[in-house]
């Protein structure tokens, strides 16, 4: 259907004007023809209307979903998306041509402005306003202005009480349309209700309500201003604002004519204006529609028809290609390029584009539209479950399942429910029967064609049964009786969970929760609150379905026990049985009906259930591993009650009971019997650390739950309110100003376990590195771990000179060695070859001896034990982990083991040991002067002890196992 020399005229003007009726007598005046509608409602009354006149073996009806085409088609009438670009008609014809300028649609309208063209005439039927633009763009056209047969006149404000018959009262929301609806029948008798998202069966059926006299109302969205034509004298405006798909937003003055001019068919005069909260209009919006003046269209909305099928990115590129034409801008990408862009970022998908022809069918696929209106990753999914039905074994080759068909539609052909319930079954079916239109998609394809044809006639009778009976369900009827003078009030829900009642903000629907705003008396927020939620009742229900559908990926939990759906809170856990099976409450509003509620409550258990089961699985399978027995398995259990961490020294005594065979046991299900903490390694990591706080908490009772540290941190503050409970659970262990996380404290304590705590050490760059401080910060982390640091300096060693090679090989050197050089001599000392004059470089070091911290306050000193007395030790057992297990603490040898001052006497600079750890000289033990130098005068005791009795080598220490190898040695 190319450019040629058919003339080409631009039939403009207002409503009620007759140019879709002068374009069908034009196009039946040809052998061929083809016209556009901008929908599929109107494609059928115009099908109809030339079946009349022609009979049905030449005319063709082309929509998305319904496609009938004769053997000995003449005539198409199509909408402007399905229309046959190819087939070389005499005639054609666009109608609505000012849908160019359509966000969501105008590209399709602007491509067949320049490229739809018949061989002998074409027109384009709209609105004045696009005389400049087509004039810029089309060559040669034509322009025939159409008058309107009667006036349009404003009458300003009337309640619906006071609505004239034949009048259409316009809503722009299905939930305002029936409530609207439901009034009128108490008040009226009735209505009939109009809307583009009905079927043609349906439509047409509540149009014969009100054209045959049935009813003298009609309730319609903003559909009824595209070409219907209907018996109406007044159009009444509910509201002046509407949902574009993207935003709430005010109506331009030429939408509102285009609606308003639906008032007044043929020559009788209409009028038109505003009800309920509805703003009057403003003068000059008035005198716009009864003079039918608007502003000209400027711009065009366009995409590039030129399409790259050979790759999939190609694809994209052609699609987004710019424009330089000054009355063309580029389109904002459609739902189909969003499809195409979702659906070629999937791995599997993006395998299966092997070439142009497989491309091109997934565009194909992408171009099926939304009818079920449902998120941008369902309506992804499903295109992604069609094409990978369509590609099959070869390219392109696959169908539709027939088995698979069947059982989408079974789901759908069921006429029970109320209107929601039935609209969204029509929604569905429109779905697959836009893929049985599709040549090659399916088996048996007339088969399909027919049973969705029948499911959707099905459908649609009983939607009209439903809407002539209630027109809206019961408990927005028992609303608006409620109203009473605000008969009009209606509430409702943006995509932002914003609820307003006409118009006006009255809170926030967060979750299943309906957050009221404050109003200025009790008696208005009581019926604030009875509209807002009364029409938030199906949204409830939706939203309950979407969220007992939805991934546990959609939902997580807070350090605080609540639960959340995305950003939105939608329940908390609270204590249950166990510790490790908590409950759940869910945030849900009591109008929103059990049923919901028990939904809502029933998928956070599952989530939550399966969270735990993940994420302490190793606690799990320890807990119902029979194998363990006695003390293994009161042991596992003491686990299971902590959660996977336990303080040693809680469990110091369950610990040395345990045999080997039943530490084995536990080891086998990855316990970690360490030096401070018995654990399960695994429960260490970000996610188990985080819910075991959250579950701990619940369990005790907690008011605010302690807050897990950010990952990957070794070392955190040790704050003094925080109790060490906390840290354990959160996987650290605190010791003086920081608090050091579990697993590499037993690493640092594998490394402590090699050095000398007795007579000291220093630290090794392998423990500053484990701990990643600075020599100071690990000072203050043994001193907390039980360890005396001493701070001195030490000129720092510098590298050794290198030797002479004469000295390592004379023969490599030509000059003799002097005599009174000695190759065996050592090195010269650092004294000796260092300028007298230059200052040492001095390096901080710290020397660590075992030197733990009494629990409790030490009490009052009691007297010193006579020659031969003998003092008596504290009982109880001394916590382990405080220091290595295989030495003993100097503090704990009596006094008479060993002549006190024996260090004292020995000359400074003669003591081996200390030349290995740089131990300053001149201090006893733990680095403090000996106490025997205020005590010289008194006199020395002595005392020997018996033999104690050897104890069994306790194989999990690895302490007692070095000191039993020493003893061997």
């Amino acid at each position: 259907m190319g450019a040629t020399t058919g003339q080409v005229t631009a039939v403009l003007g207002p409503t009620n004007t007759g140019k879709t009726h002068y374009a069908i007598s034009r196009m039946l005046g040809h052998r061929t023809g083809v016209i556009g509608l901008p929908l599929r409602l109107l494609a059928r009354e115009v099908y109809d209307r030339i079946v009349a006149q022609r009979g049905p073996s030449v005319v063709a009806l082309v929509t998305g979903e319904e496609r009938i085409v004769p053997d000995r088609t003449q005539y198409w009438v199509c909408t402007v998306e399905a229309m046959p670009l190819e087939i070389g008609a005499d005639f054609v014809a666009i109608d609505e041509i000012q849908l160019c300028a359509d966000p969501e649609r105008g590209h399709v309208f602007t491509d067949r402005l320049l490229r739809a063209r018949g061989l002998h005439e074409t027109l384009f039927l709209g609105a004045e306003t696009m005389r400049p633009v087509i004039a810029g763009l089309v060559k040669g056209v034509q322009f025939l202005k159409r008058e309107r047969f009667s006036e349009l006149t404003y009458t300003g404000s009337k309640k619906i009480s006071r609505m004239p018959p034949r009048s259409a009262i316009v809503g722009f929301s299905v939930e305002n349309v029936y409530a609207i609806a439901e009034l009128i029948r108490r008040q009226k008798g009735g209505c009939a209700v109009v809307m583009g998202a009905l079927s043609p069966r349906t439509r047409n059926a509540q149009v014969e309500l009100y054209q045959n006299g049935d009813v003298d109302y009609l309730v319609a969205t903003d559909a009824i201003g595209m070409g219907l034509n209907l018996d109406i004298k007044h159009i009444a405006f509910s509201a002046t604002a509407k949902f574009d798909g993207r935003r709430m937003r005010g109506l331009y003055p030429q939408e509102l004519a285009q609606i308003a001019g639906r008032a007044g068919r043929h020559t009788e005069n209409g009028t038109f204006g505003v009800t309920g909260e509805a703003r009057p209009f403003d003068d000059e919006v008035i005198e716009a529609i009864e003079g039918h003046r608007f502003t000209p269209v400027r711009k065009l909305q366009w995409r590039n028809s030129d399409l790259d099928f050979g790759t999939v990115e190609r694809l994209v590129r052609s699609l987004e290609a710019p424009t330089s034409d000054e009355w063309l801008t580029r389109a904002r990408d459609a739902d189909d390029v969003v499809s195409l862009k979702a659906l070629m970022d999937m791995p599997d998908i993006r395998d299966k584009l092997t070439g142009p022809k497989r491309v091109q069918l997934l565009w194909d696929v992408c171009r099926i539209p939304d009818f079920r209106s449902t998120s941008t990753s369902d309506h992804t999914s499903l295109l992604a479950r069609i094409f990978e039905f369509l590609v099959g074994r070869g390219i392109g080759g696959g169908r539709v399942p027939s088995d698979f068909l069947a059982k989408a539609i079974a789901r759908i052909d069921k006429t029970d429910g109320d209107i929601d319930a039935i609209s969204k079954r029509l929604a569905y079916i429109r779905t697959w029967t836009y893929v049985a239109q599709r040549k090659g998609w399916v088996d048996d394809e007339s088969h399909w064609r027919d049973e969705t044809r029948a499911v959707e006639d099905r459908l649609s009778d009983a939607l009209h049964a439903r809407l002539t009976q209630r027109f809206v369900d019961r408990r927005t009827s028992v609303l608006l009786r409620r109203l009473k003078q605000k008969e009009t009030l209606v509430a409702e829900v943006n995509d932002k969970g914003e609820v307003t009642v006409e118009g006006e903000f009255v809170g926030k629907l967060e979750g299943f929760r309906f957050r009221q705003d404050a109003t200025g008396s009790t008696d208005e927020a009581k019926t604030l609150r009875q509209a807002a939620v009364q029409a938030l009742r199906p949204e409830f229900h939706l939203r309950a379905d979407r969220f007992y559908n939805a991934p546990d990926t959609e939902m997580d939990f807070t350090e605080q026990g609540g639960l959340m759906w995305g950003t939105t809170a939608v329940g908390k856990l609270v204590k249950g049985a166990e510790a490790l099976r908590p409950a759940v409450e869910a945030f849900v509003d009591d109008e929103a009906g059990e049923e919901a509620a028990e939904k809502v409550r029933r998928r956070l258990q599952h989530f939550i259930d399966r969270k735990v089961a993940a994420l302490f699985e190793p606690l799990a399978a320890m807990s119902r591993d029979e194998a363990l027995t006695g003390l293994a398995r009161g042991f596992a259990f003491r686990l299971v009650e902590g959660l996977g961490v336990l303080p040693r020294d809680v469990i110091a005594n369950d610990v040395k009971e345990l045999d080997q065979d039943a530490r084995g046991a536990l080891r086998k299900h990855g316990v970690r019997f360490g030096q401070f903490t018995i654990f399960l390694p695994s429960l260490l990591k970000p996610a188990p650390t985080r819910l075991r706080l959250v579950l701990w908490s619940l369990w005790n009772g907690l008011d605010e739950f302690p807050e897990s540290p950010p990952p990957g941190l070794v070392t955190i503050p040790n704050m003094a309110e925080v109790p060490k409970q906390h840290y354990t659970l959160a996987g650290y262990h605190p010791a003086n100003a920081r608090a050091i996380r579990i697993d590499m404290l037993e690493r640092l304590a594998d490394l402590l376990r090699q050095k000398d705590s007795r007579a000291g050490f220093e630290a090794t760059p392998d423990m500053l590195s484990i701990t990643g401080m600075t020599l100071e910060q690990f000072s203050d982390l043994m001193g907390g771990l039980g360890y005396k640091g001493e701070k001195a300096e030490r000129p720092k060693v510098k590298a050794a000179e290198p030797v002479p090679v004469a000295l390592i090989d004379p023969a490599a050197s030509n000059n003799p060695i002097p005599e009174e050089v000695s190759i065996l001599a050592p090195p010269p000392s650092v004294e000796e070859t260092s300028v007298e004059d230059a200052p040492a470089e001095m390096e901080v070091y710290y020397t660590f001896t075992w030197a733990p911290k009494p629990r409790n306050p030490r009490p009052e000193r009691a007297p010193r034990p006579q020659q031969g007395e003998r003092r008596e030790r504290p009982t109880g057992d001394r916590p382990q982990g405080e220091r290595p297990q295989a030495e003993r603490p100097q503090g704990d040898r009596p006094k008479g083991d060993r002549p006190q001052g024996e260090r004292r006497d020995r000359p400074q600079g003669d003591q081996k040991g200390d030349q290995r750890t740089g131990k300053p000289q001149g201090k006893g033990k733990y680095g403090k002067p000996d106490r025997d130098d205020k005590r010289n005068d008194k006199p020395r005791q002595f005392e020997a002890r018996p033999q104690r009795p050897e104890k069994p080598i306790d194989p999990d220490n690895p302490f007692a196992v070095l000191a039993a190898l020493k003893t061997k040695g």
